[in-house]
Parts: structure tokens; sequence; C-alpha cells
């Protein structure tokens, strides 16, 4: 092989992997979605099943948005929590409408606020209302127990810590306390704060978002994470109580690429 040819087969080799990269940042780690399985159930019968929807970042509805409802409706989830970020303009929540219509109506859902929903001056009037249209309740500091396969679960939605006004003690006011309690908290940085305020109430599972488990990493490395997201990434958090779990999201923000952190969706039986 001459330099000349040499050379060449390099030069395609480095436009090769730069293809690769590029393919794989804006479209692989963007629209082919991890579905990712946990049981936590502490019983053998009456299981619940959940899915967690997190960081939509609604512009308009696509194939995956629409290979995403498909997958629900086949799962047949009891319940579906929609963990902020959804949508960052008024103009968007018909779009996201058009989604949740996809979404068997029978299966209740319950969705609380992000950053976003307040940085983009979303109407919230309008944001619950159309949550409503599709059987999901929209949760700003509030809580809700319902009964599910004989069981009683109560399920407590956080305001948004970075852009709304987060407080847990707001949220818990008149809980009913039953054996099997869900937090969904945007900001997973806010999970420092209820550990501090829960004083007695026992917590089964926090949801959160808002990292997309860093959208960019090289090796590990985050160059940035979003304000709330304290020292938190993507995953499980059980080294103490209350365990928590942080979803990578589907959508994007600021710049509209994925790497080595692909969109997820999550399924739990609890």
């Amino acid at each position: 092989m001459t330099n000349f040819t040499r050379r060449k087969f390099i030069k395609r080799g480095i436009l090769a992997s730069i293809g690769l990269v590029l393919l794989d940042s804006l479209w692989f780690e963007k629209y082919v979605i991890d579905w990712n399985y946990f049981d936590i159930s502490k019983l053998e019968k009456d299981k619940i099943k959940i899915i967690q929807i997190s960081d939509l970042h609604f512009d308009q509805l696509r194939y995956f948005h629409k290979s995403i409802a498909k997958k629900i409706n086949s799962i047949k989830p009891d319940l579906i929590f929609i963990t902020g970020d959804s949508v960052d303009k008024t103009e968007k929540i018909d779009s996201l409408n058009d989604f949740l219509q996809l979404i068997d109506n029978s299966i209740k859902k319950y969705a609380i606020t992000g950053n976003w929903e307040y940085w983009g001056k979303v109407d919230l009037t309008k944001l619950k209302n159309t949550y409503s249209k599709n059987n999901c309740e929209l949760l700003i500091n509030e809580n809700r127990t319902i009964s599910i396969k004989n069981r009683e679960i109560s399920i407590i939605g956080i305001d948004d810590l970075v852009g709304g006004n987060a407080d847990f003690e707001k949220a818990v006011e008149n809980l009913k306390q039953t054996e099997t309690n869900i937090v969904l908290s945007h900001c997973p940085e806010y999970r420092d704060i209820i550990t501090k305020k829960k004083e007695n109430l026992n917590i089964d599972l926090v949801l959160s978002g808002h990292t997309h488990g860093g959208q960019i990493t090289f090796l590990g490395i985050v160059p940035f994470k979003p304000q709330g997201s304290g020292k938190y990434l993507k995953g499980w958090y059980k080294e103490s109580e209350p365990k928590m779990y942080i979803s990578k999201g589907i959508g994007t923000s600021i710049l509209p690429i994925r790497f080595g952190a692909r969109a997820e969706m999550v399924q739990m039986e609890i």
C-alpha cells in the first residue's frame, strides 16, 4: 500500500467514524428507545404494573412516539407516571395530546411539571385540561390515593424544584398513608429535601427525570448536568431511603442530540 492510498484509507476511516458518531447521536440514541424493566414488588401476587414517561420535550408526533404508545397498550400497565418536561411551549400541547390519545384512555395517569413547563411559560391550565381529557391528573404539590388490585397506593406529585415551587410539606397535606407511597419529583436533587422532611412517612419509591442521563457523555464523563440534578445522574439510587429511579427520558433540550445516554422508557412492578 503506497503512502497515498494509506492516507486515503485513514481519511476514509476517520470520516466513517465521524459519520457513525453523528448517526448514533442524531438518530440512534434519540429514537431507538431502551425499555428497562424492574420488579421491586414485595408481594408474590397483586403486583401493580407502572410505566414512567419522562422528559418528552414534545415537538411533534413522530413514528417512535407511536411505537411507544403501541408498546404501552400491549403491556397494559395499571398506572402511568409522566415526570415533567413534557412540553416547553403552549402551542406544543396539541401535539402532546395527539400522543396521549394513542394510549388506552382507561389507563390511569398522573403527571407533574418540569422546569421547561415554567421556563417556556406554558399555559398550565390548558396543559392540565389536556391531561384531564386523557385520564391524567396534573399534580402540583398534591397527592392522591387510589385502590388497585385490592391495594391502596398514595401518589405524591411535587412541583418543579428549579422553575416552580417544590413544596413537600404541602404535597403531603391530608395524605392518607398507605402501604405503598410513590413520589413524583422532576428534579432528583429534591430527594435530599424529601429525606429530611419525610419524618415517619414511608416512601417506597421516588421517580425523577430531568438529567437526560447527561444527554451527551464521553467515556463516562458528563460535561454538563442541569441545575436541580445535584449529585444524581441516572438509574437507581438505593444507598439510603427513599430509593429513587432517574429516567434518562425521551427527548432532548438545548442540543437536539444524545450521545452515551440513550432515550429510555421505564416499566416497573411494585
